[in-house]
């Protein structure tokens, strides 16, 4: 994807904390003619993010020949009308409507997990994530149906950041569309708005 300067993330933290709130993504491997692309829940574990699929999702298929894949993530988008850009005595009709969003790329090695063990410390991991409160048997006591399931760990070697929140725009500018973010209060709005006072901040 193209990653202007000003929208590039600016912490490893940020798009940790960004991926973590979403949670959910698509997986994407190289395949003829076509890749394989699957939405998917996922968790990250350090320096890999662990999740699982059904063990007849073509993926493997695509994994047996390409081991390479990209995990894509993308959330926290709003629409944001031409004229919100204009403040002051500017003419809002000259405003030039965008979309707000953030997006990370998480490109690596996969390792498929087919063991009971693996797959039982994945789903302990993603069960941790999305259920801490607990009330469930250990995955282990499942283990006769993990036939019909795989672990998948993806080695997190690249990453690619991006945080279009009007980067390219001015303190005073931001803050308009900001406050008209909070005010529409559409879904992804407050979260966007978010996102751009967190840059503010940081400038």
């Amino acid at each position: 994807m193209l990653i202007r300067s000003h929208d590039r993330g600016r912490s490893d933290e940020q798009w940790k904390s960004f991926i973590e709130r979403q949670g959910f993504g698509h997986l994407a491997v190289n395949a003829d003619p076509f890749p394989v692309v699957v939405p998917t829940q996922f968790v990250r574990a350090g320096d890999e993010i662990l999740l699982h699929l059904a063990a007849s999702n073509p993926i493997f298929a695509a994994l047996a020949t390409s081991p390479q894949a990209v995990l894509s993530v993308a959330g926290d988008w709003a629409y944001i009308p031409g004229q919100w850009k204009a403040i002051d005595d500017e003419d809002p009709s000259l405003g030039i409507p965008t979309t707000y969003y953030a997006a990370v790329q998480i490109c690596g090695k996969v390792s498929v997990v087919d063991t009971e063990s693996g797959i039982a410390e994945v789903l302990r991991s993603q069960l941790a994530n999305v259920q801490p409160e607990g009330g469930l048997v250990d995955p282990a006591e499942h283990a006769p149906k993990f036939a019909a399931i795989r672990g998948l760990r993806l080695s997190i070697d690249d990453v690619r950041s991006k945080f279009k929140y009007g980067g390219n725009a001015d303190e005073p500018h931001r803050a308009a569309v900001a406050e008209r973010l909070r005010a529409r209060g559409a879904p992804g709005d407050v979260a966007a708005a978010a996102h751009i006072e967190t840059r503010s901040e940081r400038d």
